[in-house]
């Protein structure tokens, strides 16, 4: 008897405690997400990442000085082409994809002996397509991969003044996948140059 006493007193207490502070933190935990917004979740960067000075002088300084000796000016790049027919859910995956393509086919080739900071440029654009490893396209891929073809074959065409019109571009690049990945969107959009 003297127990069902006890309990009756106590047990209000605990349903009190669970209720307001145990419920509330199990609500608010971050359980990892599945479907698709885990996908969309994975196709976030932090904006810290594109805050810092140092990196960011860096990429706009080898792209400013690059971009002086590029001979081809009617034809870009990185630009808004990139994202015909995408859906804004998907840009980042692209972005992520056009800075692998970068980084691989144009700073980790013999350029990066040529020009000052492309290592350490370079080692900052693998870091974000790292930090993206589980970002995945949704839904169609077919306007990814078609845009990511004209690009790489408008490179190609290009020659060596291909590769030197994606270093000059390395600060659109910049901006483009702070935007496309962060959901920042600068005063004005993307700029071209």
């Amino acid at each position: 008897m003297a127990y069902l006493q006890t309990f009756s007193r106590i047990f209000p207490g605990w349903v009190f405690f669970c209720c307001c502070c145990c419920l509330p933190l199990l609500l608010t935990s971050s359980l990892p997400l599945k479907g698709p917004s885990a996908a969309h979740h994975a196709c976030r960067l932090r904006k810290i990442n594109f805050q810092q000075p140092y990196i960011r002088n860096r990429t706009y300084t080898l792209a400013k000085m690059v971009h002086s000796s590029d001979k081809d000016t009617d034809n870009r790049l990185i630009g808004q082409q990139l994202y015909v027919n995408i859906k804004e859910n998907n840009r980042c995956y692209l972005m992520k994809r056009v800075v692998e393509i970068v980084v691989k086919d144009v700073l980790l080739t013999e350029v990066k002996s040529q020009y000052p900071y492309v290592e350490e440029v370079a080692q900052f654009f693998a870091s974000l397509t790292s930090e993206l490893s589980k970002c995945k396209f949704s839904g169609n891929k077919e306007h990814i991969e078609k845009n990511l073809e004209q690009m790489k074959n408008k490179m190609e065409q290009l020659g060596e003044n291909g590769k030197t019109k994606a270093i000059g571009e390395l600060d659109l690049l910049f901006d483009y996948m702070e935007n496309a990945c962060t959901g920042i969107q600068k005063k004005g959009g993307n700029k071209d140059k």
